[in-house]
């Protein structure tokens, strides 16, 4: 039976504690097979498959194979390559589903309202007048609270 830490969190057998995340993580079980997917992708570091939530037709999640939260941990090729895996995947729909554009979206962190924490990208393929609408509210019109952010990120 695995050990427990100081703090009673249940080890995995390895006595990592990133393990029991990556063990319970929808994703990674997706990946490992251990769950159903109708996977439309996969290459040695990237799977994709249609979102069991979807919003539209062709809705599409595109994950890395190894467990990343969000996008401030993974590495920026290994980004790199689910953005090009997203992309593929875009070009090869707008072909398939005579698509007039897509989304492509990916929330990191609660705050961004990211449900699963393994780095996700939607694909959502859109159609004119599909009736789909995503709605950011604007910020800093004036260009005043432009100005402040932008000397504060500048480089």
């Amino acid at each position: 039976m695995p050990e427990s830490d100081r703090l009673g969190v249940q080890l995995s057998p390895s006595g990592n504690k990133s393990d029991l995340v990556v063990e319970s993580c929808v994703f990674c079980r997706i990946v490992k097979g251990e769950l159903p997917s109708y996977k439309v992708y996969e290459d040695e570091k990237v799977f994709a498959f249609l979102d069991i939530n979807p919003i539209c037709e062709g809705h599409t999640l595109v994950i890395p194979k190894e467990h990343y939260e969000n996008i401030f941990e993974i590495p920026d090729d290994l980004l790199g390559m689910v953005m090009s895996a997203a992309k593929r995947l875009s070009v090869r729909y707008k072909d398939r589903m005579s698509l007039d554009g897509v989304n492509i979206l990916s929330s990191n962190g609660k705050a961004a309202q990211q449900d699963v924490f393994h780095l996700h990208v939607h694909i959502i393929p859109r159609k004119e007048n599909d009736g789909h609408t995503i709605s950011i509210q604007n910020f800093g019109k004036d260009g005043k609270e432009l100005k402040t952010v932008w000397e504060r990120l500048k480089s």
